[in-house]
């Protein structure tokens, strides 16, 4: 076993964590969790992938963010059978109609989200976009095109931010709703607050996947 490394740490860059709904920002401001690698900075978007392109430009344009690190989390659709409210989807790729963005560290996010909340099924795979709420047969014509999550914001996110400049991109979403569990109003329903707790309880990975973004490669 190797010491620890020689030399100054890296730079404490910022973390730019990226919903577009007040549930979702609520549930991320609330959430508890210390340790992270430098300021960390949570936006509401608004709403679909002009309002995310939109509000992340003017937050990557600001100084206390620049160089950040980006993450795009808040709910879900799943769209793989067996899928549950309350499940995590951490994004290996985030696609739609704009291109593919690759995510950065998707396995050490999967494992800190499986530590953060024991219990909870982990999924990674693509994450696709869409401009509207996914419902009936669109949500198995998207699964045959091997994605297992959809979302309106967190494909533009990620593109948005890489064409601000180079960075660690990841999309962490909560399923709220999936195949055999299609909720109506999120909130009211079991699903909707499952779904909710859990998104309150992810803080702790994302400080984990920041910090490891500042150790050496090997």
């Amino acid at each position: 076993m190797g010491g620890p490394a020689s030399g100054p740490p890296g730079p404490a860059y910022p973390l730019l964590i990226a919903c577009a709904l007040s549930i979702e920002h609520l549930a991320l401001r609330s959430g508890r969790g210390g340790g992270a690698a430098g300021p960390v900075t949570v936006i509401r978007t608004g709403m679909g992938p002009r309002a995310a392109e939109a509000a992340v430009t003017r937050a990557l344009a600001l100084e206390r963010t620049e160089g950040a690190a980006v993450i795009a989390s808040g709910f879900c659709a799943g769209l793989a059978p067996g899928m549950r409210p309350g499940d995590l989807v951490v994004a290996q790729e985030t696609r739609d109609a704009g291109g593919r963005s690759a995510c950065t560290g998707t396995d050490v996010l999967a494992e800190a989200l499986a530590r953060a909340v024991p219990g909870r099924t982990v999924h990674t795979g693509p994450l696709t976009g869409s401009g509207h709420v996914v419902r009936g047969p669109e949500r198995a014509e998207l699964s045959a095109t091997g994605a297992i999550a959809v979302d309106m914001e967190s494909a533009a996110t990620l593109r948005t931010a890489l064409l601000a400049g180079a960075r660690p991109v990841a999309a962490v979403r909560v399923v709220v709703d999936a195949p055999e569990h299609e909720l109506v109003r999120i909130g009211t329903l079991r699903g909707g607050i499952s779904a909710f707790r859990v998104l309150r309880a992810v803080l702790p990975a994302f400080h984990e996947w920041h910090r490891s973004l500042l150790l050496p490669r090997r």
